[in-house]
């Protein structure tokens, strides 16, 4: 009897030890990582600031596979929240503030432990988007508890966080690669008065030539107040293969004939209606050298007979207002015998 009531009296010692140790540990805590991702801030604060990105790149589910999500009604920006249920017990998180690819600020909450705040911080730089993810919080008796037998937040919570940033650069970049080819069939290109510049030049330097000209005839558009009747366009005048040299002019589309100024560069012309296959890369104009092949086979394979005329990349969307080039659309058209 005596033997049970001194390790009765040990475990007390034990229990009060232990309660007294986790007491005295620090109650404020903060872990944060960051990483420089090789993308627009915007497309990286996209997807950060829709949770139902988040299961693509989480470093939860390759700890607890049995982890099973629900989602709000509002999944994006203040006030959109998720909700999840694992091996661990029940938890959510919901954003309360957000500044536009600068910030964002989460509240997440596990059963039986106080709330923990979670912050995201964006800075845009030369070579891609430094993105910082972090948690701070107050610890209560359970929580400190705990981190004293699982571990600190630094060790328990830091390597979590490198891995999801991970997960989330390789993510976010792949998308960026994405790509895709769509040949829509023959139609009739209405044709139209346009103004352009025209430079002849090799087959490696036609990126750099598109867009210093673009830049060009868009600042002429604007200073001149000329109406835009679609999407800028290049024209592709004569492609030499054999010499990697090409004569493209970079045009903007107009409602009616302009009489440009002789001295700026920028002459006017009509496009006469004509019959093109028409076909559409939706993805990085670095694809395009793909989608003219795909074009050119379709041709082969219809037994389409190619005329002499217009050979037109038509570029649909602005990256300006879609940073993601996963998303541009280009509309290539090439001219053929109408039926």
């Amino acid at each position: 009897m005596k033997i049970v009531k001194y390790l009765f009296f040990l475990l007390l010692i034990a229990i009060i030890a232990v309660s007294i140790y986790v007491a005295v540990q620090p109650a404020d805590y903060e872990v944060k990582r960051s990483r420089l991702i090789e993308a627009p801030v915007s497309v990286v604060y996209n997807n950060i600031n829709d949770y139902k990105n988040w299961e693509s790149w989480g470093p939860w589910q390759e700890q607890d596979p049995t982890m099973t999500y629900n989602y709000a009604a509002n999944t994006v920006g203040v006030g959109g929240s998720y909700t999840w249920n694992g091996k661990d017990g029940k938890g959510k998180m919901e954003t309360v503030s957000a500044d536009a690819n600068k910030s964002i600020d989460q509240k997440l909450s596990f059963e039986d432990f106080e709330p923990s705040d979670v912050y995201w911080a964006f800075n845009e730089t030369d070579k891609g988007t430094e993105v910082t993810w972090g948690m701070k919080g107050t610890k209560n008796f359970m929580f400190k508890l705990y981190t004293t037998f699982a571990g600190s937040m630094e060790k328990t919570v830091g390597p979590m966080y490198e891995r999801g940033l991970e997960k989330l650069d390789s993510v976010i970049v792949d998308g960026m690669k994405k790509y895709s080819v769509n040949v829509n069939g023959v139609v009739d290109h209405g044709g139209g008065f346009y103004i352009y510049n025209t430079v002849s030049c090799k087959t490696s330097e036609i990126p750099e030539k598109i867009r210093e000209m673009m830049g060009q005839i868009g600042e002429y558009a604007i200073q001149n107040k000329v109406t835009m009747a679609g999407a800028p366009f290049v024209y592709y005048r004569e492609i030499d293969n054999e010499n990697n040299a090409v004569i493209l002019s970079c045009c903007i589309p107009t409602t009616e004939k302009v009489i440009t100024n002789s001295d700026s560069g920028i002459v006017t012309g009509e496009l006469p209606s004509f019959a093109a296959l028409k076909t559409t890369l939706t993805g990085n104009y670095s694809n395009l050298k793909a989608a003219w092949e795909t074009a050119q086979q379709y041709m082969k394979d219809n037994k389409l007979e190619s005329v002499e005329g217009p050979m037109l990349e038509v570029y649909t969307n602005d990256p300006g207002q879609h940073p993601n080039p996963a998303d541009w659309t280009t509309e290539i058209y090439l001219p053929v015998k109408s039926n």
